[in-house]
């Protein structure tokens, strides 16, 4: 009953953030954190006992046991009314002799002086009046049972199996047996399922045997049948066997589809319309994206690579349900093969075909680090170059009280991604190895998927409606849509050849669709460092593109016109409702489109150099950019070029991020992730720092960021971060260079 209760209390978690009820989940998790009865877990209940027990707390031990009384044990019927008794008889008395074996004498006499009103006229307590005042009572022989191990012992356990018993037999609202219902749906399928194999199987069979007794008469009689005859019952057996083949496609198709159609439902709502030609401006149907099919390359569900295109006049789906359109058995033996091939996969840990995307973005020699990377997590202030001295203050009042912070330890090289899904429950992170990590933080750190990649991986994003999908861009130009519950590729599609760099993916939040950047690959080398030092710029200053696609046909709508010429985009992000998208290019130039006309809207020169990373503001009025110039700016989306503040960012949260080795070795990193998250109401901003995040306060008109804490914990720089602010108390993710990810819990101080 408790798993079940658990999984209810998820499903109905999941219910409320998809009607987008936020006030009744902080209702239901303050009230599942104060549950007295745990979740039903017995062994939570009686570990509350006992920590009452040992901590001399009788009011509190019986004030729960009157709430135990009303809450679950007044339903029971009267024959069980001596047996409770007897437990809480035997409770009170395991409270007594815990007070005598620790000496103490005082809190005996108070439990005599408080419960004597109750106990002075149950004959089972009249010699227990005398205990405190007995020198050597474990030696006395009326109370020497109580003192041993044995009855102690046995006096949890009996209170542990009689709560079992009561929760499995008492009566439960239909919701929790929701579970048991499919299963028991599902058993009942499945035996039909043998039962109809061994109807044929006995069919078989008894055809067989008539045709042989049949056989036997005709040579007996020598008598010759006719022909139509004589072929009846091969006829039979022939019918019996397609039969058997049908009813099992047919089990193979409808268990496929089921699962296609649930992948399927969650796509854009609208009528479709035929491709336009080149040039031709797509039109909109609401606020739904719709524009001209081209030819995608895909990968199909077995890892085989395919080409399908447009004409053919199949979706990718289609093609899917038609490779699996054969029997059951065959049909195991290739999830059986591809089992393998991922279990050799994974096994080698290294890939192979590693392309010049990871040399150009990250130069890894491995070094121990120095000693100059270790740091104290109880550091408040931050470091800030001499120039910005002035711009940046140090705030002693705390906003937040870390609650706690965890450590995810299984990357073994520099963190590329980290992001939380949309319900705040699991994480994904990429690091430069192409390795991908699905996580959950709640109630215990533990890794839900793994995958390693065999081309190299640049950008990694959640699909939003169905947020078990990871989309994830390559550096030759692919976008894969990964299941994280199935652990699978679900489809691969190719996006330009001449453009192989996926540089940025961003989902609407309507899930219907989804932007990709795509880029040539850079002429100049990012392992360069001297480039960097000397004050290069602009290195990734090539051609791109912006493109628009169907989540649910994985067929691309359109191109977005970049003015004045096709460049770069590092980074995107949409608006609450989709309407706006924002995104930041190699040139410096911020663009801000409207979804719905699906044209540039207005741009502006943000930065000099590239722009690292964008993002909305709480109110959307204004949008943030942190640029390779160190700047950190908040723009007026209502008039073009607007500045609304400006701030001066260390090189250590603007990247380029350089963890330093003996010997002078160097391994420098450039930004690719997130380089600053929101708190829920957009008033703290979490960085990137050589020692951990930094949350600092944005203080609107004032040009000062006032450093509010540093969360610390990393020995290496900090070269991602995010914020969840799905649950009760937020959660900042800070990803490291050495392959670390700290996840720490914040609770903000209501002022």
């Amino acid at each position: 009953m408790a798993a079940a209760a658990e999984r209810t209390d998820e499903l109905v978690r999941e219910y409320l953030l998809f009607r987008g009820f936020t006030a009744a989940l902080k209702q239901l998790d303050a009230e599942i954190k104060a549950d007295r009865e745990k979740g039903f877990r017995v062994d939570k209940i009686v570990d509350q006992l006992q920590q009452f027990v040992q901590s001399y707390d009788l009011a509190a031990l019986r004030d729960y046991w009157s709430y135990l009384d009303r809450r679950l044990f007044s339903r029971l019927e009267d024959v069980y009314r001596p047996t409770l008794n007897k437990l809480k008889t035997s409770l009170f008395r395991y409270y007594l002799i815990h007070t005598v074996q620790t000496g103490r004498s005082d809190k005996a006499q108070e439990f005599f002086l408080k419960q004597a009103s109750e106990l002075q006229n149950q004959a089972e307590w009249k010699d227990w009046f005398v205990l405190p005042f007995l020198p050597a009572p474990d030696s006395n022989p009326t109370f020497a049972t109580y003192f041993s191990r044995q009855w102690a012992d046995t006096f949890i356990v009996s209170l542990h199996n009689f709560l079992s018993v009561l929760f499995q037999c008492m009566p439960v609202p239909v919701i929790l047996n929701f579970e048991a219902e499919c299963l028991r749906s599902s058993l009942i399928q499945e035996e039909n399922e043998s039962l109809r194999h061994k109807l044929f199987a006995l069919q078989a069979e008894s055809s067989r045997m008539k045709k042989e007794e049949l056989d036997v008469e005709q040579a007996i009689v020598h008598h010759k049948l006719p022909a139509y005859v004589a072929n009846m019952d091969r006829l039979g057996d022939s019918e019996l066997d397609m039969t058997c083949s049908q009813r099992s496609t047919a089990h193979s198709l409808q268990s496929r589809g089921g699962f296609l159609s649930s992948f399927l439902s969650q796509s854009k709502k609208g009528p479709s319309r035929p491709a336009h030609p080149s040039g031709a401006s797509p039109t909109q149907t609401g606020s739904m994206l719709l524009g001209k099919k081209e030819p995608t390359n895909h990968q199909s569900a077995k890892g085989k690579e395919g080409t399908v295109s447009s004409k053919d006049g199949k979706s990718h789906f289609s093609g899917l349900v038609a490779g699996e359109s054969s029997s059951l058995q065959q049909r195991q033996k290739r999830l059986q093969e591809h089992g393998k091939e991922r279990k050799e996969l994974l096994a080698k840990g290294t890939f192979q075909g590693q392309s010049a995307e990871k040399k150009t973005d990250v130069s890894t020699v491995e070094t121990e680090p120095c000693s100059e990377l270790h740091a104290e997590q109880g550091e408040t202030s931050t470091k800030m170059p001499t120039s910005s001295a002035e711009a940046v203050g140090v705030r002693q009042e705390q906003p937040f009280i870390v609650l706690s912070q965890e450590e995810y330890g299984e990357h073994h090289s520099s963190i590329m991604y980290c992001r939380v899904d949309c319900s705040g429950r699991r994480v994904a992170s990429l690091d430069v190895d192409g390795v991908i990590k699905v996580w959950s933080f709640n109630p215990i750190m533990q890794t839900k998927a793994s995958s390693i990649s065999k081309s190299p991986l640049l950008s990694l994003e959640w699909a939003t409606k169905r947020d078990r999908l990871l989309l994830l861009g390559s550096g030759v130009g692919t976008v894969r849509l990964y299941d994280t519950e199935a652990k699978k590729n679900l489809c691969e599609i190719s996006i330009d050849e001449d453009m192989p760099r996926i540089l940025s993916l961003a989902c609407s939040p309507s899930g219907a669709s989804f932007v990709c950047s795509a880029a040539a690959q850079s002429p100049i080398s990012h392992m360069d460092f001297s480039v960097v030092s000397s004050g290069g710029k602009s290195m990734n200053q090539v051609p791109g593109k912006l493109l628009l696609w169907d989540t649910k046909t994985m067929k691309q709508q359109l191109q977005f016109s970049l003015e004045p010429e096709p460049i770069a985009i590092n980074c995107t992000a949409f608006n609450h409702n989709g309407n706006l998208l924002v995104t930041g290019a190699a040139d410096g130039i911020v663009r801000l489109f409207d979804m719905q006309q699906h044209e540039c809207a207005m741009s502006w020169k943000a930065h000099d150099g590239e722009v690292y990373s964008v993002e909305f503001s709480y109110d959307e009025n204004t949008v943030y950019s942190i640029g390779e110039d160190g700047k950190f700016i908040q723009w007026n989306i209502h008039k073009s070029g607007l500045k609304v503040s400006e701030y001066d960012l260390p090189s250590e949260a603007t990247g380029p991020f350089v963890l330093s080795g003996y010997s002078g070795y160097k391994q420098v990193q450039f930004p690719r992730g997130r380089l600053f998250a929101f708190d829920s109401e957009g008033n703290y901003m979490l960085t990137c720092s050589s020692t951990g995040g930094v949350i600092f306060k944005l203080n609107g008109e004032e040009k000062v960021l006032e450093s509010c804490l540093s969360l610390g914990g990393h020995r290496a720089p900090v070269v991602t971060v995010d914020w969840s602010t799905a649950m009760d108390c937020g959660t900042c993710l800070t990803a490291s260079m050495d392959g670390k990810i700290k996840l720490t819990t914040l609770l903000a101080q209501k002022s």
